[in-house]
């Protein structure tokens, strides 16, 4: 669902409005069923062919009290231009004619063969979007990892919004929690593409292969393009708290919890965007045990649209694999 007021909407409702014959529509619904964080990602087209210039706040203005006949000093808030790039993540899907045709439907059998491109490609972006990080990757985008990746506030700003959880070694987890809108933090397609996925159908192709002996066979085939290009666009870093060095086998229950109060009282406003936890199965499980413990009232299960939704506070909890558990120490 949308932002009201906002141009800002997640990949479902964009593909809605962009495209009436379904393809794209059934392609997105498939990618949400294996990400949730594709429920709550807000994208809006980027104002470059290749990502989104952003002009952030980095400093309030001075403000004075005045004396009768004295003057106030001028002044003015500090901003700073950031450019955030889009990665092109792309596959083809092939698949042999002969048998592509035998049940006599063969648009939707192809179709269940690409599902396996899709859902691979569905990973590559959710990993991307907590661990990107264009210094090693270029061709991607940055994603939450490498942007609150300190404890120092001398080193990074956003080691304010870094929350130790005191874990060591090399077997560590995050929990992220991100507040979503259009002055926060949202996703962006490049400008005047459909909202960053093309899945093209190039027909009947002849394709080849390796043969056993080495020389080279070919077959009739049919083939797919698909293409999503996306990024990231952080515009005020206050609304990401990431909890690190979690340790699930040795943090306590009462702990897991003071560090999710600790980071939902670090964002300036709840109501300005969306406010959603993500962390992986296992930190999921703990915390549903946790909720075991009777004392624990902040834990519940919410009735959203039909489903039922774990919540803390009444902040939505999600479940995202792309989120490892062999995190090393953010130091």
């Amino acid at each position: 669902m949308a932002l009201i007021g906002d141009n800002v909407a997640t990949l479902g409702d964009i593909a809605k409005r962009l495209d009436k014959d379904g393809k794209i529509d059934k392609i997105v619904e498939m990618l949400k069923d294996t990400n949730e964080i594709l429920d709550d990602m807000l994208f809006q087209e980027g104002n470059l062919p290749t990502g989104h210039k952003t002009t952030i706040r980095t400093g309030l203005p001075e403000v004075a009290w005045r004396l009768l006949n004295y003057g106030v000093p001028q002044s003015k808030s500090r901003t700073q231009q950031i450019t955030d790039t889009c990665g092109m993540l792309e596959a083809y899907a092939e698949v042999d004619t002969a048998l592509a045709d035998l049940n006599n439907n063969t648009a939707a059998f192809r179709l269940s063969e690409d599902q396996a491109f899709l859902q691979a490609m569905n990973k590559e972006m959710a990993s991307t979007v907590f661990y990107g990080d264009t210094s090693e990757h270029p061709e991607r985008f940055t994603g939450f990892a490498p942007r609150f990746s300190s404890l120092d506030p001398d080193v990074a700003e956003t080691a304010e919004n870094v929350i130790d959880a005191g874990g060591t070694g090399s077997n560590l987890t995050s929990v992220y929690l991100t507040g979503w809108g259009a002055n926060t933090l949202f996703g962006i397609y490049p400008k005047g593409s459909k909202a960053g996925w093309q899945h093209k159908d190039l027909g009947e192709v002849t394709l080849q292969m390796t043969l056993d002996d080495g020389r080279t066979g070919q077959y009739q085939g049919y083939r797919t393009h698909y293409k999503w290009d996306i990024g990231l666009v952080v515009r005020d870093w206050r609304y990401i708290v990431r909890i690190a060095n979690i340790n699930l086998s040795t943090i306590t229950d009462a702990n897991f919890i003071n560090y999710l109060i600790m980071a939902s009282e670090r964002l300036p406003d709840e109501n300005l965007g969306r406010p959603v936890f993500y962390m992986n199965r296992a930190a999921r499980t703990k915390l549903r045990l946790a909720r075991l413990n009777k004392e624990n009232v902040r834990l519940t299960f919410d009735n959203v649209e039909g489903k039922k939704v774990m919540a803390f506070d009444g902040i939505p909890v999600k479940r995202c694999d792309a989120i490892v558990s062999t995190e090393a120490q953010v130091a």
